[in-house]
C-alpha cells in the first residue's frame, strides 16, 4: 500500500515549513526547533521545567514519521544501509554511524540549535550567529559531499 510519493515537491514544503516559523513567531512569539523539542521532552520526562507545546512537537515528528513509513513501504527491518552499506562491512559501519551521531548531537547542542532552528528559524531572523552556523553547516556538506562522489567514483 505505496500512498505516499517519495518527497513533497520543493515548492509545497518550503513554503509550508516558512509559514510554519512565522506561525509560530504569530501565535506563541517562540522559536522552532527539533533539537528544542528533544531536549525539553527529555525534561518532561525529568519531571523538570518544560515548554509542553515542544514535546507535542517532538511527539508529532516521531509520530509523523511512523505514519510516513506506514503509509509508504512499511517497515522492514533490515542490516543494510544503503549505498554505504554496500560498501562498508557492517563492522565499520556501526562505530561510524554511532560517531557521526554523537558529532552531530554535539555540534547542535554546542551551537545552540540544530540545521532546522539556524537554518529556518535563525536566518529568517537574520541572526549573525546563525547565518554563520548554516553557512557552515552547507559548506560541510558540499565538501563531504564532494570528498565521497571523489573517493567512491560517484557510488555515494
Amino acid at each position: 500500500m505505496d500512498l505516499l510519493p517519495d518527497r513533497l515537491a520543493w515548492y509545497i514544503a518550503g513554503p509550508l515549513m516558512g509559514l510554519s516559523v512565522v506561525g509560530l513567531y504569530v501565535l506563541a512569539n517562540r522559536p522552532l526547533g527539533a533539537t528544542t523539542a528533544y531536549s525539553q521532552t527529555f525534561s518532561f520526562l525529568r519531571r523538570q521545567a518544560y515548554e509542553p507545546w515542544r514535546v507535542w512537537l517532538f511527539v508529532g515528528l516521531v509520530a509523523g514519521a511512523l505514519l510516513a513509513t506506514l503509509l509508504g513501504d512499511g517497515i522492514s527491518p533490515r542490516m543494510s544501509y544503503g549505498t554505504l552499506g554496500d560498501l562498508v562491512p557492517l563492522a565499520a559501519l556501526i562505530p561510524i554511524l554511532l560517531g557521526a551521531g554523537v558529532v552531530m548531537g554535539f555540534g547542535a547542542r554546542w551551537s545552540g540549535g540544530c540545521t532546522s532552528g539556524h537554518g529556518l528559524r535563525g536566518t529568517s531572523s537574520l541572526s549573525p550567529a546563525s547565518l554563520a552556523a548554516t553557512a557552515t553547516f552547507m559548506a560541510t556538506a558540499v565538501a563531504v559531499t564532494g570528498l565521497l562522489h571523489f573517493f567512491t567514483g560517484g557510488d555515494l
